[in-house]
């Protein structure tokens, strides 16, 4: 019974209750120790040292977030999250052990309130975040939409009992045993750890774990300097937070002046911060959705400030510790309920790729440095000041009107963000239509609806998915009537996240329409709302006498079963997916079979039923081009190591190729690690290897440009290392968001540079060695010495256009593409005056310590080398022929390397004989074979003289 309670109101599938609750449980062990150890250690230190030393913990509270951070982020690159979590609860309990004894033996005071005062501050951002990544890896995104409402319910209720459990205990048994029920708590952790990651993480592979957690190494605060939305959004969390400080501090203050023990004031605060959290759930279950809502986001976020303005007003009426209660409510009620919600729908018209990078920099950087101004701020008027309560009031009175102020900007950014979302959109639609309402998002939102093209609902549709307001029903209910099959799938899934409409009637006669995606949107709305009896639906349409409804059925089915054996036992998955498989053996029909095929590939990839992957296998290489499509879509939905080579095989197939790149993101980015190195392994086609980079490109995130730079660097082959930079230069074209090292790019540039140079040294030698020997000295040379040095010349011109256009393809990813693509193309010119006017564009553009070095190699490179005058110009330069044979050799050129050998082998000469013997025990084999001949044909030369 209580159970199937737990299932219908938390939309609980089979298979996910168990999973669901220990993490709901391991949260509110998590929270409510810290409401345990919050309280204890704020009153300890107000006790003993007093609310003005606050401010100097604010200060440590912000470098020490800050530095953890540092370190935090370098440990996720060496370890396990499974390890990094057990030594934070380890570190944790060993800390608060440490605290409780000293409380005992009553040493804590001074320095050491300090570091716990801190301490508590970096468990917390800590101990939440890593439960956030766990969270993410332990359930897919699917899961994640039902659960995580659910599960983090969990933190809340945490912070209530902690609290009211402080309150109730700090004055019978004292804040010293307070600290061992916290231990306790965390000990508790371990065996719930251990479970879920044993169920839910370790079954993973590599790919879907690392998928899950999406982790990422971009550069959030260049992309928040680049955005005026992101940058007023982080002033107003961080003005937010400073006047936050400022008004705990005063909360602190007075509530140190009116109680003056240390366990009564323990029990104060616990009290207050649960009954801070117990106003903020009321808030969030029942008023915060109709304030912004009906009050719309401006609203929603002046509130706050508002409030606290008005409260700060007060208190310079009244110096009352009510008043202060008053105002730390707001701040704590309305931060956690109203006032978020209003900014989780202020950063909606952001790209999801953008918020993703740039969140969790905001949610802990921004904080703890505006918590460190605060600290600041307060240790200048209170300690060098020593200013009265109300100036201090004061001052948080200016605040909400800053705050208040960069509300107001920031509302206008959200609304030209839009704007800018949907014209970017349908630039190419040409006639007038309505724009979204400057005074209403609901009202524009429904002006597209009713009048945006397909494009414009569609990308409407995908941010109401974000929002979940049940008002927006109102507005999509007629887009399941829409002409367009693509909007009225994505609106029935809009429908899916709204739980006070519901369109069984309308959605049940969609069933008839003959579209995969509509029928599959509305089994799984009706999955939603079948009272959590899933037999309901499956039952009825998993053997539906409409073929064509059951095996969409069954695609829902492991849609929805994917990593879930309760769910895909309880259906019978395997058995049914066997069936099928069986089946289609006996479709004499070509056309009727293949249409059973892509069905099949489908459920498996969903399902990832490994069984089945032998269909997948054998696919991969059918003739019909919407089979094979869909055996590597379903490929790609598996993320199974073994078919990513298969997968490869394909991709030099360009009506193959888009497909098989986005069945590679599927692997998500942990796939590039296995690109990198699939690039350098020489067992691989070299054809299919110089594709790879285009492949990492496609992730079009930070990673991507680390990977590609990485490639380019290490990577021995020419045309795998243009291809690296040809797909950095797409990437920064399209994700102008993305860091591109400029100090690294222009250091690359001079090492190509230099290479360069030796390389045109190498040809000028070769030049002079071919006119000066053949014409003006009359010196006979072999057939094959002329063949070889021709070779050579050959070889080598190729290297230095190829050079050529691996440095102007780095300039592109430092300057302007388009200015240095028209340098580029004037350089390649054949008319004079296009070259000069290039060069003098390039020596404008360049800065001094590029040009110097750049200027030069490009005049060269328009040199006619077949002039007498320009040969003797060359060969007025000292460089050698064994000088260009020595730094060739030392290269990583291997098609150089081998044609120089050759060369020597003609020539025949033994002052060779020194450069070759350091050959002999080259690493590649081809080098030492030619060294060896080389050696052989001197040695015998040298006996016939």
């Amino acid at each position: 019974m209580i159970k199937t309670t737990f299932k219908k109101v938390f939309d609980i599938r089979d298979g996910e209750l168990k999973t669901a609750l220990l993490m709901q449980s391991y949260i509110f062990l998590i929270i409510a120790t810290l409401l345990i150890i919050k309280p204890t250690v704020n009153s300890i230190f107000i006790s003993d040292l007093g609310a003005d030393s606050l401010p100097l913990a604010y200060l440590m509270v912000a470098i020490s977030a800050i530095i953890t951070s540092y370190i935090y982020s370098r440990a996720t690159e060496e370890f396990s999250l499974k390890t990094i979590i057990k030594f934070t609860l380890v570190f944790s309990i060993i800390t608060l052990l440490i605290l409780g004894v000293l409380l005992h033996l009553n040493l804590i005071h001074g320095w050491i309130l300090y570091t716990f005062y801190t301490g508590v501050a970096i468990y917390a951002v800590l101990a939440t975040s890593q439960f956030w990544v766990l969270a993410n890896m332990v359930f897919n995104i699917r899961e994640a939409k039902r659960l995580f409402g659910f599960i983090g319910s969990g933190a809340i209720i945490g912070g209530i009992f902690g609290g009211y459990l402080t309150t109730l205990l700090a004055p019978y048994i004292g804040n010293e045993n307070l600290i061992f029920i916290a231990v306790f708590f965390l000990f508790c952790c371990f065996p719930i750890l251990s479970i879920i990651w044993k169920e839910k993480v370790s079954v993973l592979n590599t790919f879907k774990q690392k998928k899950r957690i999406q982790t990422t190494s971009e550069r959030p605060f260049k992309l928040i300097r680049s955005s005026k939305h992101l940058t007023f959004l982080a002033l107003v969390i961080g003005i937010g937070v400073i006047t936050a400080r400022l008004v705990d501090f005063q909360f602190s203050d007075f509530a140190a002046k009116k109680i003056k023990d240390s366990e009564e004031l323990t029990s104060f605060f616990g009290f207050w911060l649960s009954t801070f959290n117990v106003i903020s759930l009321c808030l969030q279950l029942f008023l915060t959705r109709k304030i912004v809502g009906v009050w719309g986001v401006g609203f929603s976020l002046i509130l706050l400030p508002l409030i606290i303005l008005l409260g700060a007003l007060l208190f310079l009426v009244v110096p009352e510790l009510w008043v202060i209660i008053l105002l730390k409510a707001t701040d704590g009620s309305l931060k956690q309920s109203v006032n978020r919600s209003a900014m989780e729908l202020l950063s909606l018209p952001l790209p999801y790729q953008l918020k993703k990078q740039t969140k969790s920099f905001i949610d802990v950087v921004v904080d703890s440095v505006a918590t460190g101004i605060a600290g600041c701020i307060l240790i200048f008027l209170i300690k060098g000041l020593h200013v009265p309560e109300k100036f201090l009031m004061g001052f948080i009175i200016v605040l909400t009107l800053i705050w208040t102020y960069f509300v107001i900007k920031v509302r206008k950014e959200y609304f030209l963000s839009f704007r800018r979302n949907l014209d970017n959109l349908d630039a190419e639609n040409k006639r007038k239509r309505k724009e979204v309402s400057k005074s209403s998002f609901l009202m524009g939102m429904k002006n597209v609806f009713n009048n945006g093209t397909e494009k414009e609902i569609l990308f409407m549709l995908s941010k109401v998915k974000e929002i979940k307001d049940d008002r927006l029903a109102a507005f999509i209910r007629p887009l399941i009537a829409h002409p367009s099959h693509k909007i009225k799938a994505e609106a029935i899934r809009n429908f899916y996240f709204f739980n006070n409409e519901s369109i069984a009637i309308e959605i049940k006669k969609l069933l008839e329409i003959n579209d995969e995606n509509v029928v599959l949107a509305s089994l799984e709305y009706l999955l939603k709302h079948a009272e959590n009896n899933e037999t309901l639906i499956f039952d009825i349409f998993l053997d539906h006498p409409n073929k064509f409804i059951a095996d969409v059925a069954l695609l829902c089915l492991s849609k929805e079963a994917r990593g879930n054996s309760t769910l895909k036992d309880k259906y019978d998955f395997s058995t049914r997916v066997e069936k099928k498989l069986s089946e289609i053996e006996f479709v004499s029909d070509q056309t009727e079979k293949e249409t059973q095929i892509v069905k099949l590939l489908d459920i498996i990839g969903y399902g990832d039923h490994k069984e089945g992957y032998s269909l997948i296998s054998g696919n991969l290489n059918n003739p019909n081009i919407k089979v094979r499509n869909h055996a590597i879509k379903a490929a790609g939905y598996t993320m199974h190591e073994e078919f990513i080579d298969r997968l490869l095989e394909f991709i030099e197939d360009k009506l193959y190729r888009p497909q098989i790149i986005t069945a590679l993101l599927n692997y998500g980015p942990a796939i590039m690690e296995s690109l990198q190195l699939k690039i350098v392994d020489k067992n691989m086609s070299l054809s299919i290897r110089k594709l790879l980079p285009q492949v990492i490109a496609a992730f079009k995130s930070q990673q991507s440009v680390n990977v590609l730079f990485s490639v380019f660097i290490n990577s021995d082959d020419l045309a795998i290392r243009i291809e690296s930079l040809k797909a950095l230069s797409n990437l920064k074209s399209e994700k102008s968001e993305l860091a591109f090292d400029k100090n690294k790019i222009a250091k690359l540039i001079l090492e190509e540079c230099k290479l360069y140079d030796v390389t045109l040294n190498a040809m000028h030698t070769q030049i002079i060695m071919h006119y000066f020997k053949k014409k003006k000295l009359k010196h006979a040379l072999s057939e094959k010495e002329i063949d070889a040095r021709e070779s050579l010349m050959e070889l080598l011109e190729r290297r230095l256009d190829a050079g050529l256009e691996r440095i102007f393809k780095l300039l592109e990813l430092k300057y302007s593409k388009k200015d240095i693509q028209i340098a580029y193309q004037g350089i390649l010119s054949e008319e004079q005056e296009k070259r000069t006017n290039a060069i003098e564009f390039l020596d404008i553009l360049l800065n001094p310590k590029l040009k110097n070095v750049l200027i030069p190699i490009v005049e060269a490179s328009i040199l006619d080398t077949s002039s007498e005058e320009v040969i003797e110009m060359i060969n007025k330069n000292k460089v050698t022929e064994m000088d260009c044979f020595t730094s060739i050799l030392k290269g990583r050129d291997l098609k150089l390397k081998l044609a120089v050998l050759y060369l020597i082998q003609q020539i025949a000469d033994a002052k060779y004989l020194p450069i070759l013997e350091t050959l002999i025990e080259n690493n590649d084999s081809k080098v030492q074979g030619f060294a060896r001949d080389a050696m052989d044909k001197i040695s015998s030369q040298e006996l016939l003289k």
